[in-house]
């Protein structure tokens, strides 16, 4: 460490550094915080989720619906695509409107790294809004 010794008598004594042992403590005690609170924020328990008995919500006027058969055949309305050309078929479908919600429904037997990839695709196309669709079933609360 060094000293500074105010040997100007016209200086009032006034330091312009800034002290920065404060702000580390702080984001120290924050990062363990942070570091402890984390691993208790993942679940690792496999449940079976429930049916949904909720209001369905209002369709808009002209839906996109993004589909996956049990062949994992994709379909954008009713009009057979494929991965590579799921992007340009929804870019035509939607004008261009990355704000277009996309309703996305699968089959039961189709695989969850199925499901993941054409989600990532959607994600890559730049379509963020996706609407899962699934099988209401009225009457259970």
């Amino acid at each position: 460490m060094a000293i500074h010794l105010n040997e100007d008598a016209d200086n009032d004594g006034e330091m312009h550094d800034i002290n920065v042992t404060p702000f580390i403590d702080v984001m120290l005690v924050l990062l363990i915080i942070f570091m402890v609170a984390a691993p208790l924020a993942t679940v690792d328990i496999r449940v079976d989720l429930p049916n949904s008995s909720a209001t369905p919500q209002p369709r808009p006027d002209k839906p996109v619906y993004l589909s996956i058969k049990a062949d994992k055949q994709l379909y954008i309305g009713e009009e057979p695509t494929t991965a590579e050309t799921m992007a340009t078929m929804l870019a035509a479908t939607t004008q261009g409107n990355k704000e277009t919600v996309i309703f996305f429904q699968a089959d039961k037997s189709v695989d969850y790294g199925t499901l993941m990839s054409v989600m990532d695709n959607l994600r890559k196309a730049g379509y963020f809004k996706v609407g899962l669709v699934g099988m209401e079933t009225p009457g259970q609360q």
